[in-house]
This record gives C-alpha cells, structure tokens and sequence, in this order.
C-alpha cells in the first residue's frame, strides 16, 4: 500500500515509531506532539548537551561555528569507537559520515530524524554495531538563523509541521547555492568541519517541492556520472544500497530528483544531471568523495517523512560502518589520481542530450484544464486515485565545458591574491607565494571576446558569462602572485573555481568582473586625427578598413565603431580590457611557502 493513502498508512506508521519512556530527555518536541510540531532551535541546543551528557563514551557537542545573528552552530558526534575528534578518527581509519539538516530550515525533516536515528542507534534499537566502526558528525540545523525565522506558512507547498524555519539565512543567502562561493559565514563554518573531519560522505536533507505522487522520496548521489571513475562505481552501490534498504520498508525511492522538464506538466517527463559545485553532490566529486542529496516528498505528512528520513540515516551509517573503509582507501587513490590531471582534458559541466526512454513513475490520475482565478493551465491531481505514468526520461550526459588543465597551474595576481587565497584557504586548497617578480613570464591568459553580464543579481552577485580563449604570450607575474598547483587531490576543484568559463568560478559568480569593464576611452576628435596618421602610415591598414567597410553594413553606417576600430589598434588601447587576471602556466614558479 503506498504510504500516501494517508489516514490508514499514517496510522500504521505512527504505530511503528519508536516509543520512549515519557520522561526521556532526549526525546524531541517533534515526538511529544506526535510530528505535527518541531522544536525552535533551543531544542538543539538542549538535545546537544543532553545526548553528551548522557553518553560521555560515545557522544561529544561540539560548536564549529557562530552565525550572523550570533547563535552557536552545533553538531553532534557519536561513535563507539572511541574516535570522538578527527585527530583520532584519522589516526584510527574510521569513516565519518557528515549528516546535515536544514541547509534549508524549511525542510526540517533531517533535523527531528537525526535525533531519533540517532537515539536508537546508541540504545542498540537501529544499525547494532554501526557506531563500533563509523563516526557519525551529525548537524541537526545548518542555516540556524534561518530556522528561527518561524511561521506556519513558510512551506506553503509542504504538509507539516504546523510552523518551521525559513529558506535562506538571516544575511538572505540560500545556502544549498553557497558551497563553491562560500559566501555566507555558515558555509565557511561548514567547509572548515570538512576539512577538519575529511568525511567519505556528506549526506544533505532535503524535502522537494513540485508535484503530487507516489514516490516518497529520492536519493542521489555524486560520484555517479562525473568525477572519478571507480568513485563513481562506489557512488552507484551507496546509493543502490540505500534505496534497497528504503525499499525494503515500503518507500518507493528514486535516484533522480522528480522535477518535470516543463514545469507542471507530469507529460513532459524528467532529466537527470550533474548539479555545479553550488550544489552538494556537485561540490564533494569535485574533492573525491561521496555526496548523497535525500529529498523527502513535501507532499507527504510529516510523520511520514520524518520516518523515511531516519531510515535514510540509518542505512547510510550502515553502509559506512560495513564500506567505509574500502571506500576511504578508493578516494585515496582518487586523490593520487586527480594530483596527476596536468595537461589532460576535464569536463567543467554537463547536460542531457536529446535522448530519451520511458520510464514507469508512481504517479496520480490529474487533469490539466485553465483556472478560473489566474486563467492559466494548471494541473490538478487526484490523490485517491494513484495511476502509473510511463514519462520520457533524459539521462544520457555529455560534458557541456570540457577544458586541457595547464600541466603546472594557477596564477593569481598580488592585486587579488588576499581574497582569492583565503577562498581557497576556505576550500583547503594548497598554494604559495611567489616572492620575487617575473617580468616576461611564459604564460597562458585568456582574453574575452564576448563577458555578458547578468541582468539581475544572484545571490548578490552580478554572474558574468565569458566567450573566449586561451592562448600563451609573455606576461608580467609581480611579486606576491600566488601560485595554484593542478598538482593536488583537489585539482578538479581548483580548475572549477579558477577556469573562468566553470559554472560556479570566481569569475562566473562575477569576483574579477572590473576587468571586463572598460574605463579609458580616446575622444572622438583625437580618434579622427589617429585614424587620419594611421591609415597613412600603414597601407595595409587602409585595405582592410576599407575591406571591412564593403563588407560589414552595421559597420560602415556606425561613426563609434568606425573610430574603434582605430582605437582598438592603437597604443593607447588598454591591453587588459577584457583580460582575465588569473593565468596559467605550464611550469611551476620560484615559490615561497606552501599554504594552508
């Protein structure tokens, strides 16, 4: 029976939660009220202590960070290994799965499932033995300002709890867009947990939006179509395992995101992807390991998802308990792997083709008809009457940016290396100063034809889109430069945030977007005379300014790009115009310290 006939499959769920002695202090608000409520974020707080105190072998409450508005960022972790810091799970060989809730405090399921896995997995009721051989870094809220910012319709689009937190941050960051800008002071936190712990898995909780259906949840995971290949064969039996674990307790999973390619039309089926490094599952490939999205259905009662999102936690501590370690010694050599990447090609993004099959997907009987209030067409379902739908679905990808990594790496000018190096301070990626000047440097540089900016901020970002090349000439490396090795377990990741054609670079989030701006120009008067003294110094000149006036119409009837044109082939033009700051080289540099 689908678990979305709600009053019977609600109370034969509600039948099978776990009890708990009345005055348990770990039990959450979200229990007490039977799931219809969640605790503020004091509950956190309290459950935090609580569960250290009263498991002081296995458990520790650790702080990792301070928001915006100054609320303490609070994990958990637990393990029976006696591995409670990442100091001794590194010397030790134990896998850390890192399990968050609430990157958006809306969907808070994560958070009330964590607990009550987490609960039942100490007391010996789930996963027996798990915590023997895994260390689980549980962070109940992520976005902990965001999850205070209350109210009962904050989730329109989702069935319960009665009031939950807020998509984005208190700063209005959303920071499911935040992990390779890592912007926002929480990510920043975030990211130096995961440098410190180096989990094999990081699993993100979600609830969706969109549709009405059957399915109750979906589960993907990267490395799966891009990054390492044996990490992807990894990727693939994580996430085939958990859904088999989910399966096997009535869910119906999916291993794609049920987002229809026309929106509110189920007709037009679904595509699959590799999401950027904005993303989780497109961020952790770029560092060789696993990441798992978990998003619950948000049309499914609260109960129901909370339950489905603790069956999700639990299958995946046993599935790092039972692999976890294999898996670590794979993403090692993924590491040695991705250090050796020089000079070969590498895909920086990916799309679906055109091609498609047909796939069978739980869905219910609807119509599609105008509304009378809004007068468009609109999709109605008919949650009685579940009925299967055999949709196109699109998951043959193909790299849409595939680029030659320089065989030496990254240069980034002293004018932007303060910034640009505590980003990637941030990301853990190594690099060094260049202490002395090079004046003639053999690099290469890329020179924009086209830099189209957005019209409208993203994330307070003005995102900049570049069409150009590479191409090697001498160019001036001055004193405090800093050099990016490609030679590093992160190389697919400094090429993402360096390449500035990648989705999620410092240039496409717009950081470099001066140098596309031109700031000197050459009055028309003096462009006339220039014009006059070149095409009389230079015969060649005047055939093709003449070539050019026959050929090109918008041309010759333009007086501003007739002048440019002169400009443009004139000392005075600014050389840097639309010059990207960061080159690359195919040699390693002099170099000072190696940093971080």
């Amino acid at each position: 029976m689908p678990l979305t006939r709600l009053p019977l499959a609600l109370a034969l769920l509600l039948s099978v939660l776990p009890v708990a002695a009345a005055d348990d202090p770990r039990i959450t608000v979200a229990e007490r009220s039977g799931f219809v409520e969640t605790g503020r974020y004091d509950e956190v707080i309290a459950l935090c202590g609580t569960f250290a105190r009263l498991h002081p072998d296995a458990v520790r409450c650790i702080q990792f960070g301070t928001s915006p508005e100054g609320r303490p960022m609070q994990a958990l972790v637990a393990s029976r290994s006696g591995a409670l810091d990442p100091d001794a799970a590194h010397k030790a060989g134990i896998p850390v799965v890192l399990v968050q809730g609430g990157i958006h405090a809306g969907e808070i399921d994560g958070k009330d499932a964590g607990f009550l896995a987490l609960r039942e997995m100490l007391d010996g009721r789930a996963a027996p033995g798990a915590l023997n051989d895994a260390v689980l870094v549980f962070v109940p809220v992520f976005s902990v300002d965001g999850h205070e910012r209350f109210g009962a319709w904050n989730r329109p689009n989702q069935r319960g709890p009665r009031e939950m937190g807020w998509r984005t941050t208190a700063q209005n960051l959303n920071l499911n867009r935040d992990y390779a800008k890592a912007d926002a002071p929480e990510m920043q936190a975030m990211l130096a947990l995961v440098e410190a712990w180096d989990p094999i898995a990081t699993i993100d909780l979600h609830a969706t939006n969109g549709a009405q259906f059957e399915h109750d949840i979906s589960i993907q995971v990267e490395p799966v179509h891009a990054g390492d290949a044996a990490l992807r064969d990894v990727g693939r039996t994580f996430r085939d395992a958990v859904m088999a674990d989910l399966a096997r307790q009535g869910s119906l999973p999916l291993p794609y995101y049920p987002s229809f390619v026309e929106h509110d039309n189920p007709a037009s089926g679904f595509e699959d992807g590799v999401s950027p490094p904005r993303f989780s599952t497109g961020y952790f490939l770029l560092r060789n390991r696993l990441a798992m999205l978990v998003e619950t259905h948000s049309w499914k009662e609260y109960p129901v998802r909370v339950r489905i999102t603790r069956n999700t936690v639990v299958s995946v501590v046993e599935q790092v308990a039972r692999h976890g370690r294999d898996w670590m010694r794979i993403a090692r050599d993924a590491d040695a792997r991705a250090a050796a990447l020089g000079g070969t090609r590498q895909p920086l993004a990916w799309k679906a083709t055109d091609a498609s099959h047909t796939v069978d997907f739980r869905g219910y009987a609807y119509t599609r008809t105008p509304s009378e209030v809004s007068g468009a067409l609109m999709t109605r379902y008919d949650e009685t009457t579940p009925q299967l739908w055999r949709v196109p679905m699109r998951d043959t990808l193909r790299p849409s940016l595939d680029v030659t990594l320089p065989r030496g790496g990254y240069l980034v000018p002293a004018a932007h290396a303060a910034w640009v190096g505590e980003k990637l301070r941030q990301h853990g990626i190594r690099f060094q100063a260049i202490p002395t000047a090079q004046p003639a440097a053999a690099v290469e540089v890329f020179r924009a034809t086209t830099a189209s900016p957005a019209a409208t901020s993203v994330e307070g970002h003005q995102r900049l889109e570049l069409q150009g090349a590479w191409t090697v000439e001498p160019h001036a490396v001055g004193a405090g430069a800093l050099y990016v090795p490609i030679a590093q377990p992160k190389a697919r990741l400094v090429a993402a945030l360096l390449e500035p054609q990648a989705p999620d670079s410092l240039a496409a989030w717009g950081r470099f977007n001066t140098h596309f701006e031109r700031k000197e120009y050459m009055e028309d008067y003096v462009a006339e005379q220039v014009a006059r003294q070149m095409l009389a110094a230079d015969p060649a000149l005047r055939v093709e300014f003449d070539a050019k006036l026959r050929s090109d119409p918008a041309f010759a009837g333009d007086p501003a790009a007739r002048l440019d044109f002169f400009y443009r082939r004139h000392s005075a033009w600014d050389d840097r115009y639309n010059l990207y700051p960061v080159m690359r080289t195919d040699a390693a540099p002099t170099t000072g310290d190696t940093t971080p």
